[in-house]
């Protein structure tokens, strides 16, 4: 029984095995055909596709069409990387730069430069990091003219120094220059002082002295021709005794604006002397205008009666005095009043520089003085004169306080005619009347005109029937 079951099993065995064979076999059967079946597909594909290429590539009236495409087929391989680039581009980062400074490479010993613009406008063009580090990288545009003879030329400009991974495209790309051959010439050598401001004012400065006098100047004959002096700029800030400097040389024009040239040498030994003159003068008031209500000054009292000043010794030998003004028309009762000093031209300082005044007022008194004598001033032509009435004197009118008043007498009042402009003949000419100093009190003329028959000759050593030669200014 065990037996017969055991033959059972491997007859079944061998019945499974029977069939998993046949269906394989008719598995890769079915795959067969279907390989056959495409590859026959495909060959016919490709035997109509053979077919119609052939049709186009070889019928006449597809022909140009045909060119045209290969054409641009060929046109888009040889330029593949330029249309890359081009695609790219829109993607990159540019940034202009303005004003960079531009550089020109040439003998600068032998030529003279000009038409080059100082600086030029850039657009550098690249990635953003590479942009950003081209714009602080110091870089600056060059105009090389090495070779380049005397004569004009257009010369290109070019990037320098922003790195070689970035596109630099310069505005304008390129200028038109021209060269001109250097010459020397020599000029004499004057001076400027510079920063005086800096300079204390109770210095003076003296002559300076120089190393040398004649300075030789090396550029075209064009501009050795425009160059009107050559300065040396002595810089005195601080100076406050004899100095010693080298000065830097400039050369100018008849304007006065520098001119562009080579200075041989660029600066110039030089010895300064520094001073301190000064002067004392008496302080003087000087009134102008009329104290209100009849009034007049009594008296004017002054803090200080003299004023040192400071200023080169030809400046201070021509002057005696300083004056400080009072309008007396804003005074209508005793006062203290401070007032600035007034340096006069030339003068640059002085130990003060305002005074108080002290003034009083009193009732004003006329009184009339007569016998004054009618003198001349500025006779140039030494003309002889004389007053048809014999009348030489006049009267003249003394308004002050009675004590000031009474001070006056003949000898104080200088009544004068001004024969610059006289001509001969019978003439009037106007009286004029020196007001006195200190402002106390006021001369007034009674009459205003005098009479004069002018000569016409003349001698250095006439005399004059009408008075005497006045010289008080």
């Amino acid at each position: 029984m065990t037996e017969n079951k055991k033959d059972f099993l491997d007859e079944k065995e061998s019945r499974n095995k029977t069939e998993l064979a046949n269906r394989i076999a008719e598995q890769s059967q079915k795959v067969a055909n279907t390989y056959r079946s495409m590859e026959s597909g495909l060959f016919r594909i490709f035997r109509w596709f053979s077919g119609f290429f052939d049709r186009i590539i070889f019928n006449q009236k597809y022909s140009k069409i045909v060119a045209l495409v290969l054409a641009v087929l060929l046109y888009a391989i040889y330029n593949y990387n330029t249309m890359v680039a081009s695609y790219t581009s829109t993607l990159r980062y540019a940034r202009p730069l303005n004003n960079v400074p531009v550089t020109a490479r040439y003998n600068t010993d032998t030529f003279e430069l000009s038409g080059l613009p100082a600086t030029a406008n850039i657009t550098i063009t690249g990635d953003a990091a590479n942009v950003t580090n081209a714009l602080t990288s110091g870089g600056s545009v060059i105009a090389n003219l090495e070779g380049l003879t005397e004569g004009q030329h257009d010369v290109k400009l070019s990037g320098e120094g922003f790195g070689d991974n970035v596109t630099v495209v310069v505005e304008p790309s390129t200028v038109r220059v021209v060269l001109k051959k250097k010459t020397t010439r020599q000029f004499d050598l004057s001076y400027d002082f510079i920063n005086q401001t800096g300079m204390e004012s109770i210095y003076s400065i003296g002559t300076p002295e120089f190393e040398y006098t004649k300075i030789n100047v090396r550029a075209s004959k064009d501009t050795l021709d425009s160059i009107a002096f050559v300065k040396a700029l002595i810089d005195v800030s601080g100076k406050a005794d004899n100095f010693e400097q080298d000065a830097r040389l400039v050369a100018y024009n008849a304007a006065g604006y520098p001119v562009e040239a080579d200075i041989v040498p660029e600066t110039v030994h030089v010895t300064v002397p520094v001073t301190s003159p000064n002067k004392t003068v008496p302080i003087e008031v000087q009134v102008s205008g009329e104290i209100p209500d009849g009034k007049a000054i009594a008296s004017i009292t002054t803090d200080q009666q003299s004023v040192t000043i400071y200023g080169s010794e030809t400046v201070l030998s021509g002057i005696d005095r300083v004056i400080v003004t009072l309008n007396a028309a804003t005074i209508n009762k005793d006062s203290t009043i401070l007032r600035p000093i007034v340096l006069p031209t030339g003068v640059n300082s002085s130990n003060i520089n305002q005074i108080t005044m002290s003034i009083t007022l009193g009732e004003g008194v006329t009184k009339e003085i007569t016998g004054i004598p009618i003198n001349y001033r500025n006779n140039v032509n030494n003309y002889k004169a004389s007053q048809p009435d014999n009348k030489t004197t006049t009267s003249v009118t003394v308004f002050g306080t009675k004590e000031n008043v009474d001070a006056v007498v003949i000898g104080d009042i200088n009544v004068y005619v001004d024969m610059k402009d006289a001509q001969p003949g019978l003439q009037q000419f106007q009286l004029q009347v020196d007001q006195p100093t200190g402002g106390l009190v006021r001369y007034s003329l009674n009459e205003s005109l005098y009479e004069l028959n002018v000569l016409g000759d003349s001698s250095p050593d006439s005399d004059n029937s009408t008075g005497t030669e006045s010289n008080n200014d």
